[in-house]
Order: structure tokens, then C-alpha cells, then sequence
């Protein structure tokens, strides 16, 4: 049973620059010497493709090297479950997440690379009034527990004005890293959209040229932010900001327009269509097998209607089927689907007409639901008036969703997540149409202070709530308000309002740190390997973290023996963390797990964890290894 250490791929981040060495290593293994690259032999290998000259084309600033490296350093830390501050813990696959985006999205690698659909992201404009923060090359999870007071010592967050020699090296600083990650988490059709305004727009033009490959830029939409006032810019007035667009790859559609109402906007809902469409025999299923009868069905705020008797069987249609609308136009016409849902739902390819409804999407966005003063009137329904500045409207997210093509069960990441709206607009288009599209927010929980004019309704509000004065603070609490106004709203819906929150910490595993004047009790410390005052719940998401497994992946709980033992993933994934393993508890724990284990049947290996502390010595380990052997269960660790 090999014990997991603190330094152990298993208790780090994906790791990025080694993963580029080894794809490195099988398309130039010649280039290798003793394990290492010789880049002499690889600019031969290469020959013109390596530009070595001074003179090149790119934008280069101070800090740039640390911040690509900072990039591809990994990260140790933990996501910590906090059901206490979620909606529907149990059932729900929506993730927010409290902490520094930049360590986030470095532990999200080995769960969600290549799942995201689309990312759309809202960062500071370096206008001089952001909060702007120097990240710690050398410990950047210390930084920010140092930030947000979770440990003594720490840094304060700051404005980023004009007058600072860095002004824009800062900026870049802190963004090229964040984009450069979210990249790996992008689908290879996914689509990252970056709201900005004229202070950066330049600069972040050519870092994703960098970043994505020029060839991959789709254009940038100019948005109308505004009704009525205009912003002072320069020597002009200002009505427009700017959204940045990007595909992962050669393999993302166009961005489409979908059906047009006005001119300008793909709207999600389009009016009722009264039609006939066929569902041919052979389309995808996504209901029980069996029988299922002409008639009236009721999807939300849809009914349809099935003209004759269907069949499923191995999960698809067997024959064909004739459906009645009226019918919602949305975004699934964009993946060339439609999806109707219920309890049942089908899904089946687009005719050749229905595609050409499609229209690709232009570079003005000029509607009034995108307006910033609608993402103003829809916060104060929820929270009061000024308790958040400027959120950007639920119809941007809506648009850019249908731009992006997101249909059911795909998901969404906001890494800049500010006042929630990415994920209040997915919960409630879910509940128009029935979808299952999923999110993950990720927000900084940037103090609030209330001695500062424009932070004061806000950090009040958080007081009302008895809750820390934070941004992360308004994030939850919106998402819990918009779940239950679209529940009340929407009483036959049932799909998912919910939300899991975690938030960044330090490991579970304990590192050694010795106290040269306190010796004995550094080893009395390190017997237990986990930290004092850490969960069962705490240290077994850490395991999904940096195991690679989902962290909305149900865990089932089962006693053997006495002992508590976890099975997630169906089995890929067996844990007991019980603090005490006595000789005479091995036998009936191993036979238990192994029996669970069977009646499992996990496809793939499974990993088994214990807690290394709850043996009562090396014999008591290694026969509970052995027994668990004998089944073909041979990866066995422990913590």
C-alpha cells in the first residue's frame, strides 16, 4: 500500500509543462539526451520553423516569462465542499467556486480539460478604479489566503492607475496566465468570449493571438452597454464596450446567429411556430425504452403533441414518429438539433430547411436586454438597488450562448464570475426549455470595506445577511434568490436550481515542516498525515480533484465492518478514512469492500484509499492489502 505525499502528482495539479515535454518527447524523441531537451538538435530537427531573431513580430513586457511560467507551475491546494452555503447539494451539477481564479482553474485541469463548451469571462478593464493584485510566483495559494485575511501577513488589493510605471504590465501580468489555462479546459469546438473596453483591447487581441492562434479569432461584437448615458473616453463620448471571440480549434462551427427576430438578436425564444416535423426512425433517445403513446405532452412552457404510437428500443426511436408543434425555436438548432424535454425527450437531426434558418452572427449587438441598465433593474429584484455596480445583463449570456451553439448538458465557465449572472441566465433558460446546460463560477472573495462610498450598500447587505464582506457573498446569495424566484415561477419545473459551493485552501495532506527547536513534537505531528480540524468530506473531494473525477459525481455511502466507505464514480473510486483499523476488523472490511466492488462493476481500474494513521501497525496494512490483492484490486494508496 504506497502512502500519498505531499509532493505526489496525486496531490497536485494537472502538469501542464511536463505533459508538453512527453508530447514533446514522442514527436522528437532524438531531441532527448538523458531525459532532458537538446534544443540544438531540436532547431535541426525543425530547421526554418525556429525564429531565433531578435526582430519578431509579438508583444513582450515586463514579467512576461514569469507569467507563462506561472502558468504551467501546478498547484497544491484543495477545493473544500461547503453544503452549508448550496441549493440542492445532493442532486445538482452546477459549481460555484470561491478563491482565486488563477489557482482554480490549475485544479479543474484533470477533471474538466476538454469539457467546457464555452467560457465567457467579464475581467477587470485596467480602467484605474480595478482591484489589481501582484500574484507570488514562488507559493500563489499563499498569496491568496495571505489576500483575503485567511492567514497573517497579507497583502492588501489596489487600485491600478495610470500613474503606476506598470499599468499595463500589471494587467497583462495577471491575465495572460488565467486565459492561457482556461484554454485547456475549452472543448475542441468550444468558445471563449472576454468582455472588454478600450484600455486593453490591443493587448488582449495579441496575447490570444499567442494564446489560440490568430487563425482562430473569430472577431470582436460591439456591444451598445448602455440606453442612454454615455461614458467620457478620451476626447469622445463612449457607448460601446467591446466582446473578444474566440474558437479552441479548426473544429468549432461558425458562430451563428440562429433564428433572427429584429435584425440584430438571436433570441432563445422566438415565438410560437404551429408545425408538423418527423422524427425518423433510428434519432438518439433520451428516454426509457418501451411504448409510449400518441397524445399531448408538456414540456415547461411547451406542449407538443405526438400523432402516433412510437417505440424505443436499445435507446432509439424505432419507428417513425409525426410530432405536432407549437414549437420554441433555440439554441439546439445551432448543434443542428432539436430537443424536446420531458421525462422523455428526443433528439433527432435538423432537416435541410430548418438549418438554413441559422444566420451567422454579425459584429454590433444593439438590444436592450444586453443593455447594463437591464443587468441593473434584474440584480435589484433580487438583491436591492446598488449593492452591485454595472452587472452585465442575463440577454448577453443568452446571445453569446446561442453564438457559441450551447445545447443541452454543455457547459459554461465564467472564471470572472462578479455578480452571478452567467449562472442565474443558464437556470433560468433551463427552465423556459428544459435544458440541462451546466455552469461553473469561479469569484474572487475580494473584501468588501464599508468605509468606501461605493462598497458600502454592498458590504451593509453582507452584514444583513450575517455573512463575510465579500464579492463572493453576492455571488451565492443572487444564485440562491434567482433559484427560488424561478422555482416559484416555474412550479412544474424539476429540473436543476441548484448549486454546489466550494472553496480554495490549502491541502488536506499535511507537508513536512520541521521546528528545529521543537523536534519530538514535529515527529509526534507527522504521524497523522492529515491536517487537524479537515473533513472525511474535505479530503475525499480532494481525492475527485486530483484524481480527475467530477466534482458533481454522486458518492454513495455504504458501513462495512463499522467503517464508512465511499464508492464514487460507480465504483472507480473506493475510500475509507476511518480514524482506527484493528487486526480483527481487516478480514470483514476487505471481504465487504470486495463484494461492493463486485455488485459495482466499475469499467475501468479502481482506486482504493485509506487513511495511513488508522493502522495499528505495517501488519494490519499489509494484510488488508493482501486480502484486497487476491481480488484484483491492486491499486491501493493511502493518506
Amino acid at each position: 500500500m504506497e502512502k500519498i505525499q505531499f509532493n505526489d502528482p496525486e496531490t497536485q495539479s494537472q502538469d501542464i509543462m511536463l505533459e508538453n515535454i512527453e508530447q514533446l518527447k514522442r514527436l522528437f524523441p532524438e531531441a532527448f539526451t538523458e531525459g532532458k531537451i537538446d534544443y540544438e538538435v531540436l532547431k535541426q530537427l525543425l530547421g526554418e520553423q525556429i525564429n531565433s531573431g531578435e526582430e519578431k513580430y509579438g508583444l513582450n513586457w515586463h514579467g512576461k516569462r514569469a507569467a507563462r511560467r506561472l502558468a504551467l507551475t501546478t498547484s497544491t491546494g484543495t477545493l473544500r465542499p461547503c453544503p452549508e452555503d448550496s441549493v440542492d447539494w445532493d442532486t445538482t451539477h452546477n459549481l460555484m467556486i470561491e478563491g482565486d481564479n488563477l489557482e482554480v482553474l490549475k485544479l479543474l485541469q484533470k477533471s474538466y480539460a476538454g469539457k467546457v463548451k464555452m467560457i465567457y469571462i467579464d475581467p477587470p478593464y485596467n480602467t484605474g478604479k480595478d482591484f489589481v493584485y501582484e500574484d507570488n510566483y514562488q507559493n500563489n495559494i499563499r498569496n491568496y489566503l495571505e489576500i483575503t485575511g485567511q492567514i497573517e501577513g497579507g497583502k492588501k488589493i489596489s487600485s491600478n492607475t495610470e500613474n503606476n510605471g506598470r499599468y499595463h504590465t500589471n494587467w497583462l501580468n495577471m491575465i495572460y496566465p488565467r486565459i492561457k489555462i482556461a484554454k485547456n479546459l475549452l472543448r475542441k469546438d468550444g468558445v471563449i468570449f472576454i468582455s472588454i473596453d478600450d484600455s486593453e483591447i490591443g493587448n488582449l487581441r495579441t496575447i490570444c493571438d499567442e494564446i489560440f492562434g490568430s487563425e482562430n479569432f473569430c472577431g470582436v461584437i460591439k456591444r451598445r452597454a448602455a440606453r442612454k448615458t454615455a461614458f467620457l473616453s478620451k476626447r469622445m463620448t463612449d457607448m460601446c464596450d467591446y466582446i473578444v471571440a474566440y474558437v479552441s480549434s479548426e473544429l468549432a462551427a461558425p458562430l451563428s446567429a440562429g433564428q433572427i427576430s429584429d435584425g440584430t438578436r438571436p433570441v432563445l425564444n422566438a415565438g410560437n411556430i404551429d408545425s408538423i416535423r418527423k422524427l425518423r426512425a433510428g434519432s438518439i433517445a433520451k428516454c426509457p425504452d418501451g411504448d409510449y403513446k400518441e397524445g399531448i405532452y408538456s414540456a415547461s412552457t411547451l406542449t407538443f403533441e405526438f400523432l402516433n404510437n412510437f417505440q424505443i428500443k436499445d435507446g432509439i426511436v424505432v419507428n417513425e414518429v409525426i410530432i405536432k408543434g407549437p414549437w420554441r425555436i433555440n439554441q439546439d438548432i445551432l448543434d443542428k438539433t432539436l430537443f424536446i424535454t420531458r421525462n422523455i425527450g428526443l433528439r433527432r437531426t435538423m432537416l435541410p430547411e430548418e438549418l438554413n434558418q441559422a444566420k451567422l452572427l454579425n459584429d454590433l449587438l444593439d438590444d436592450k436586454d444586453c443593455y447594463n441598465e437591464k443587468g441593473s433593474e434584474e440584480l435589484k429584484s433580487l438583491l436591492g438597488e446598488g449593492v452591485f455596480s454595472n452587472p452585465k445583463p442575463r440577454g448577453l449570456i443568452e446571445y453569446l450562448a446561442i453564438a457559441a451553439g450551447v445545447s443541452d448538458t454543455d457547459i459554461i465557465l465564467d472564471f470572472f464570475a462578479g455578480s452571478g449572472t452567467t449562472g442565474h441566465a443558464l437556470l433560468a433558460q433551463n427552465s423556459i426549455d428544459g435544458g440541462s446546460r451546466q455552469f461553473i463560477l469561479v469569484q474572487l472573495p475580494e473584501p468588501l470595506d464599508s468605509d468606501i462610498k461605493e462598497q458600502k450598500l454592498a458590504s451593509d447587505f453582507c452584514d444583513q445577511l450575517r455573512k463575510p464582506r465579500n464579492i463572493a457573498e453576492l455571488t451565492k446569495e443572487r444564485l440562491r434568490r434567482a433559484s427560488k424566484k424561478i422555482k416559484d415561477e416555474n412550479p412544474l419545473f424539476h429540473g436543476d436550481l441548484g448549486f454546489r459551493v466550494f472553496k480554495l485552501d490549502s491541502s488536506n495532506i499535511r507537508a513536512w515542516e520541521a521546528d528545529r527547536d521543537n523536534l519530538p513534537q514535529t515527529l509526534e505531528d507527522a504521524i497523522e498525515h492529515l491536517k487537524p480540524g479537515r473533513t472525511e468530506t474535505d479530503i475525499l473531494y480532494e481525492l475527485l480533484l486530483k484524481l480527475g473525477l467530477d466534482l458533481s459525481v454522486p458518492i454513495e455511502t455504504k458501513s462495512i465492518a463499522g467503517k464508512t466507505v465511499y464508492s464514487i464514480g460507480n465504483g472507480t473510486l473506493m475510500v475509507c478514512l476511518s480514524e482506527e483499523i484493528n487486526p480483527d476488523e481487516v478480514e470483514p472490511l476487505a471481504q465487504g469492500m470486495i463484494a461492493m466492488h463486485q455488485s459495482l462493476s466499475p469499467a475501468g481500474d479502481t482506486t482504493i484509499v485509506f487513511r495511513d494513521s488508522a493502522f495499528l501497525d505495517d501488519v494490519t496494512k499489509t494484510n488488508l492489502t493482501a486480502i484486497l490483492n487476491q481480488y484484483g484490486l491492486t491499486n491501493i494508496r493511502s493518506l
